[in-house]
């Protein structure tokens, strides 16, 4: 699909953030061998993710929330060019503090990394039995297992905050996470079955 190498040129053009390939690629062959039908995305960017995910296959269903005008319009445009506007919903709005109606067999947060432990909390009620949370960038750029090499007060805060993500996802007992390094890095949470 042309849409897809555009968006990639795209992306490294103007430095907008769209997940590694081999990232991609094991989320969408997890989909494939999960079954994976109803897919809620936390962060669309230029729709990259979304479009990779609905064309798993026909059957996959994803709505996308992303709060930037200016990407919102972007993965508008570009979910069009997929010809998938009958399977992906965009939602323009902050996920902190929109509704999203329906449930869901994965949530996969890819925004604001401060605000990860939120998105999870907020959205999880609306997560399937056996359904998965998968995060991504837990890695951040080797960042978070090299916190020696950051200069910035800025970037010092943000891994913190990835830390304390991983920590919580460690010690939810309600779940039970893998964390897969691929990419830059990946976390599957899955709901441990009500005893």
């Amino acid at each position: 699909m042309n849409i897809i190498k555009e968006m990639e040129a795209y992306a490294q053009l103007n430095h907008i953030p769209i997940m590694e390939k081999a990232g991609i690629e094991y989320l969408c062959e997890f989909i494939r061998e999960h079954e994976i039908k109803r897919i809620l995305e936390i962060g669309t960017a230029i729709g990259y993710s979304a479009i990779r995910m609905a064309t798993v296959n026909e059957t996959v269903e994803v709505v996308s929330i992303e709060r930037d005008d200016q990407r919102y319009m972007l993965a508008q445009e570009n979910i069009g060019k997929a010809d998938l506007t009958d399977r992906i919903t965009l939602v323009h709005a902050d996920a902190l503090t929109c509704v999203v109606p329906g449930n869901f067999d994965l949530i996969f947060i890819d925004a604001a990394k401060a605000q990860y432990i939120k998105f999870f909390q907020r959205y999880e009620p609306q997560l399937n039995t056996n359904g998965w949370i998968i995060s991504d960038n837990l890695k951040f750029h080797g960042f978070v297992e090299h916190p020696e090499i950051i200069r910035s007060r800025h970037l010092k805060q943000m891994v913190r905050k990835i830390k304390t993500y991983i920590e919580f996802l460690e010690n939810n007992g309600n779940y039970d996470t893998e964390f897969i390094n691929i990419g830059d890095g990946v976390a599957i949470s899955r709901k441990k079955a009500e005893k």
